[in-house]
């Protein structure tokens, strides 16, 4: 994976760190360790957003998520990325709903393996997504929307430079329960330079 200058976006991370964990387009050679990921963290990812239906957690469900990834990544609708450290996914980090050409914007998302959780992997996937995302995706901006109590998911964003620009009371249910929702974006630093 090609590494895209930062174009002003912050830099908390060591040479060892940024040679180790890379984004990587999912392909059909990422099939079973992609259903091991999903697997081995689905409780922990199914506390903060809605569960995935049951065929998704199968090879047949993985193969077909990546071969839609791909047709999206075509036509520019959508970017996923795996993160992986020395070959093995620790997290996910998408681009989803990319509108163009008035807008140039996309939808964030991403998560970090249970096992994975308090090293820092999320503020690297978000630097080096950033890279990309107002780099070669020539993006001007990304949008976030996270659960309050997330903290550790809000910090993240705030590192990566997001800044808080709504609220919804109630917005979401999950798990019976109801949840308001901050919005977050962050704007491509070239167009404020």
């Amino acid at each position: 994976m090609r590494h895209f200058p930062s174009h002003g976006l912050p830099r908390q991370r060591t040479m060892t760190d940024m040679n180790q964990l890379q984004l990587h387009a999912p392909t059909s050679a990422d099939i079973a360790a992609l259903l091991d990921f999903e697997l081995a963290s689905r409780a922990h990812f199914e506390q903060w957003v809605t569960a995935r239906a049951e065929s998704y957690y199968t090879i047949d469900g993985i193969a077909a998520a990546i071969e839609h990834a791909v047709r999206e990544r075509a036509q520019d609708t959508s970017h996923q990325y795996l993160a992986k450290i020395d070959g093995q996914i620790v997290g996910r980090i998408n681009l989803t709903g990319v509108t163009r050409p008035y807008f140039n914007k996309a939808q964030l998302g991403y998560r970090v393996g249970a096992p994975f959780g308090g090293r820092g992997y999320a503020r690297q996937m978000m630097t080096l997504l950033q890279e990309q995302a107002f780099g070669e995706l020539d993006l001007w901006r990304l949008e976030a929307t996270v659960r309050p109590p997330n903290l550790g998911s809000i910090a993240v964003l705030q590192h990566g430079g997001f800044v808080q620009y709504g609220q919804s009371k109630n917005a979401m249910r999950l798990n019976n329960s109801w949840y308001d929702l901050l919005y977050f974006e962050r704007r491509n630093p070239q167009l404020d330079a």
